[in-house]
């Protein structure tokens, strides 16, 4: 992270509307900023002698010099995640110890769980970042005050969707941060939260009863969609 509290991106891929959409995904997460776009190695190895970057968005095949073979060359390479729409380059980036690997056509809530992956599970983006992680649990960033606020996830009750926001419900606290309640949900590790409504996800560990249409968490009552009452019964019984 640079001192703005974001994390600085570089998007390298020979193809044009692959950029663009990295590109654009990357401006639609507020923990995320775009340092610069690359179409080859050889020019984002120049970029990177010269300009700091925390997260790196690398296409495997490449003309002149492909991305795993660039990735082998750097030192100190940033945390690293693959777009690929070739699933055979990609797995031997794991042996390069890569955050993850995103097939072309790439989805946003398949880019945002690989961002969050990168921030939250797993190894973090920078080393204080993950030593942070260790030492007091996992956790979130969320946008909110012109600032990035940090937010434990076993603080966490539930997530609330408003339109185009959502507030995010803590012990002592609420947090109301422009974001879709699907972005936040790919967030959120799957073992330790659920959405149970299209408006609503929980904390599983915040659970005090249930029934089948509302959950309650301590004194909040949340209902149940009934497109998720199934799958959330399942999960509580």
């Amino acid at each position: 992270m640079n001192e703005t509290g974001t994390v600085r991106c570089l998007v390298v891929d020979d193809e044009p509307p692959a950029r663009e959409i990295i590109s654009r995904y990357i401006g639609q997460v507020p923990m995320l900023t775009l340092a610069g776009e690359c179409t080859n190695a050889i020019q984002a190895f120049s970029f990177l002698q010269q300009t700091p970057v925390d997260l790196l968005f690398l296409d495997i095949r490449m003309p002149q010099l492909n991305g795993n073979d660039f990735l082998k060359t750097l030192k100190s390479p940033p945390k690293t995640i693959f777009t690929t729409a070739y699933q055979e380059y990609a797995l031997e980036g794991f042996d390069l110890d890569v955050v993850d690997y995103l097939m072309k056509p790439i989805p946003f809530d398949r880019f945002f769980k690989a961002v969050n992956k990168a921030m939250v599970t797993g190894t973090a983006v920078k080393e204080t970042l993950a030593n942070e992680n260790k030492a007091g649990g996992s956790f979130v960033y969320f946008r909110a005050d012109r600032k990035m606020i940090k937010v434990m996830l076993s603080d966490i009750l539930y997530v609330e969707s408003m339109k185009d926001y959502v507030k995010v419900v803590l012990a002592g606290q609420t947090i109301i941060t422009k974001q879709s309640i699907s972005s936040v949900e790919a967030m959120l590790p799957e073992k330790e939260f659920a959405r149970v409504h299209r408006s609503f996800i929980i904390s599983l560990s915040k659970v005090t009863s249930f029934s089948t249409e509302l959950i309650d968490l301590g004194k909040n009552e949340i209902p149940i969609g009934k497109l998720y009452r199934q799958s959330i019964l399942k999960i509580l019984g």
